[in-house]
């Protein structure tokens, strides 16, 4: 498809850490096989649903050993796929998600010295700013609304992005150190989604080590 060649040519420039999260189908991580190209069309949802939210189990996840904890809906897996670099090569990405339905997905993504702080020389802000456009580029969506913030003293990121058929997506940047984390709720609509969903998610992330392992 000629949108995913495009967003290849744009990961080999910026190597940013959301090509795990946005490519989850593609890479195969929304279900139970590889979605096929018809189903790749793009990475949040596209359909408009009328559904209420999902139901949602919440269990506390201890990453302890890779800098964090933080709550998220049950089931929780683990992956490591490749972001690409600005000389071509691959990089491994850390990520957790979970999908209390089909079309819901929680995730957190983390790098250490990640192409996207290294393009930028490791300025927090413009390390933000990529990584932020990145996002929205890969999955079609514009900007909703963002705010500039702080956490535990580095310098974040929240931003709401929509695509045109309803697709929401809420994400929070964190720039701890020389680690990026990506904290990521999408939902098929915003009929589909609740404030307090986001809210736990986002309230529940702590670090113990930031940018560091135990």
């Amino acid at each position: 498809m000629k949108w995913l060649f495009s967003i290849l040519l744009t990961v080999i420039l910026v190597g940013g850490l959301s090509y795990a999260y946005f490519h989850r189908q593609e890479l195969g991580l929304g279900g139970s096989r590889p979605a096929t190209v018809e189903e790749t069309a793009a990475s949040v949802p596209n359909q408009t649903s009328q559904a209420g939210p999902a139901p949602i189990v919440w269990e506390k996840i201890d990453r302890s050993s890779d800098g964090f904890k933080i709550e998220m809906p049950s089931g929780v897996q683990q992956t490591q796929v490749p972001a690409y670099n600005d000389h071509g090569g691959e990089e491994p990405v850390q990520m957790i998600f979970s999908n209390p339905n089909a079309d819901t997905t929680f995730s957190v993504a983390w790098a250490d010295d990640p192409p996207v702080a290294r393009v930028n020389q490791s300025s927090a802000q413009r390390t933000l700013d990529m990584a932020r456009e990145d996002a929205l580029n890969r999955t079609h969506t514009v900007l909703v609304n963002e705010s500039g913030t702080s956490f535990d003293g580095y310098p974040a990121r929240d931003f709401t992005a929509q695509n045109a058929n309803g697709g929401t997506m809420n994400s929070r940047l964190i720039y701890a150190g020389q680690r990026l984390y990506m904290l990521t709720a999408v939902f098929p609509s915003a009929a589909a989604r609740r404030d307090s969903d986001v809210d736990r998610f986002f309230s529940s992330f702590a670090m113990n080590a930031p940018g560091t392992r135990e």
